[in-house]
């Protein structure tokens, strides 16, 4: 572990920065036309509802903790880092593809960050948000220098491609992030809110369906698909949404004009739109990419930041607000400033480029 701040004297304040974004999508894309073979609906319904036009799905023998570890290599070359700079891993998925060992131990060795530790947490599609809080935590209190967190998953075989109201919506990614420890004056991270509620969970589930021991009672059968319902889950997303970002705001002593951009995860255009219109935040301040990607659950909002820095939309010392709401249910934002010189930028790299397949 590199020990020039975590052993800073006691009472001295660490802060915390970015230092890279990356991301990864599958090659292979499904178009609402396409979704017309498999159930009634058509281009303009699903564009009109959710905003989306296609979304990226894997095929064959393609896995989270594959598309996790494209995103964490991507992350490393945004921030000029090989895996042995990384001290903690920590990866937000709620599609795994083993429940043991843990997508964070499989990217640990893979990208060869043999010195740091590493875990899963499933919170969904507030899954990113929540990671990151996390690792201003462990950094903050001097445990780790510089922690990659990651959002990864696959809800492609998770959803029931006879139902439009939810085979629509999901797309497959990944997206990671790298975050470090500065003196406390340079702290880029200003407030965090985070919240949950348990008693609307069943709203949005995905149940496993392992079968108890064959020498007792059998256990009641789920369908192992997504189940959503949607209305409830918008008008929970539209009440808590408003709140979590307002209270982040007074938190961190600052009014919507200081904010440059705002990353909510990619759920809906509609709650996009809805937020824009409730908060007063001018349109061009929202940054989406749910058209072509879809809703990727724990690792849209990192996505689509990707996608917005290596464009140069997002630029060093602009605000961010990232909020991200999903199944739990569980919400949260945090504010931050974007400190992050990207090296694939001093490269000449584009968005299209460092990420081929369209992100």
């Amino acid at each position: 572990m590199n020990t020039a701040l975590t052993n800073a004297p006691m009472g001295v304040p660490i802060g915390v920065q970015w230092v890279g974004i990356g991301a990864y999508v599958p090659e292979t894309t499904i178009t609402n036309d396409q979704l017309t073979q498999l159930v009634d609906t058509s281009d303009e319904w699903i564009a009109t509802r959710t905003g989306i036009r296609e979304r990226h799905v894997v095929s064959g023998d393609e896995t989270v903790a594959g598309l996790a570890i494209a995103a964490a290599n991507d992350a490393l070359a945004s921030a000029g880092m090989t895996g042995e700079d990384i001290d903690f891993i920590l990866v937000a998925t709620s599609t795994p593809d083993t429940m043991y060992p843990g997508i964070a131990c499989q990217v640990q060795h893979a990208i060869g960050a043999t010195r740091a530790a590493g875990f899963d947490m499933a919170l969904a599609c507030s899954g990113f948000v929540f990671g990151l809080v996390t690792a201003q935590q462990f950094i903050r209190t001097g445990m780790y220098r510089t922690v990659l967190v990651i959002g990864a998953d696959i809800h492609s075989r998770y959803v029931d491609w006879t139902d439009r109201n939810t085979c629509i919506i999901f797309g497959d990614g990944a997206g990671a992030a790298i975050v470090q420890a500065v003196p406390g004056d340079q702290n880029a991270f200003f407030a965090n809110d985070l919240h949950s509620d348990g008693s609307k969970g069943f709203e949005l589930t995905l149940h496993t369906n392992a079968p108890n021991c064959p020498l007792v009672a059998p256990r009641t059968e789920h369908r192992p698909f997504v189940n959503m319902n949607g209305k409830e889950m918008f008008k929970f997303a539209v009440s808590v949404v408003p709140e979590t970002m307002t209270t982040t705001l007074v938190k961190a002593g600052l009014t919507w004009d200081a904010i440059d951009h705002v990353v909510l995860h990619q759920a809906n255009i509609r709650i996009m739109q809805a937020m824009t219109e409730r908060l007063g935040i001018p349109a061009a301040k929202m940054i989406a990419n749910i058209d072509r990607i879809g809703n990727t659950s724990a690792a849209s909002i990192p996505i689509a930041l990707n996608e917005a820095v290596l464009s140069g939309r997002v630029k060093p010392g602009e605000k961010l607000m990232l909020c991200g709401f999903g199944a739990g249910v569980a919400w949260g934002s945090t504010l931050c400033e974007w400190t992050a010189v990207d090296k694939r930028l001093a490269q000449g790299q584009t968005a299209q480029q460092a990420t081929p397949v369209g992100v």
